[in-house]
């Protein structure tokens, strides 16, 4: 699978989205750069398929087709949109998580999932006060129980602090495991991961700043 965002923007004279360009496929994990509170968010509905752009184009394998991507590509810990309320518990986020999956959402299910990835120790913490990397990791993880996902978008974790190659590792973690990765991160994360992260597989054409 490879999804292409061609010079899309977004609102009036483009503020919502300047124009940007940029791609991500299976296998491989790809950086874009976006800044201000309200971008990452825009971009990684744009990237997938949630929402319309102005101008541009986005394509999955060369045609045009949001729904597709909808389904194939989960939209991961986008402000306001995706992102779990601060005050809920881990145990309480993967609950809900495995209910839209299919599993039974169960305290003792939750707590059983979270114990197979070594993560038990989260369970009673709110997901706000969790280490970014964990934080990652947990969500990159419930994002791919749901059926159908290929792709995922992961918006702004560089927000929560911590080290950048610590999410970046985790990124290319799920790339490696067969999905399709796009990262929606800040200047100063491009700039720290500049030794790691391949140069086409940072923002191309218009960063949005």
């Amino acid at each position: 699978m490879r999804i292409v965002l061609d010079a899309v923007a977004k609102g009036r004279a483009h503020g919502a989205l300047p124009e940007t360009s940029t791609a991500f496929e299976t296998g491989r994990a790809t950086l874009v750069v976006a800044e201000t509170e309200q971008r990452p968010t825009v971009l990684g509905l744009v990237a997938s398929g949630r929402m319309k752009i102005d101008v541009g184009s986005v394509t999955i394998d060369g045609r045009t087709d949001a729904g597709a991507i909808r389904r194939r590509v989960a939209l991961v810990d986008a402000p306001v949109v995706s992102e779990p309320e601060p005050n809920v518990t881990v145990v309480g986020v993967v609950a809900e998580e495995l209910m839209f999956a299919g599993h039974a959402p169960t305290p003792f299910a939750a707590r059983r999932w979270l114990d197979g990835l070594g993560l038990a120790s989260l369970a009673s913490l709110p997901i706000g006060n969790v280490d970014a990397a964990e934080r990652v990791r947990l969500l990159l993880e419930l994002a791919v129980l749901r059926p159908g996902v290929e792709g995922l978008v992961l918006v702004a974790p560089d927000r929560h602090g911590g080290e950048p190659t610590a999410w970046w590792r985790i990124a290319e973690e799920f790339a490696e495991r067969g999905y399709a990765v796009l990262v929606v991160a800040g200047h100063a994360s491009r700039t720290a991961l500049a030794d790691r992260v391949p140069a086409e597989a940072a923002a191309s054409r218009g960063d949005i700043r």
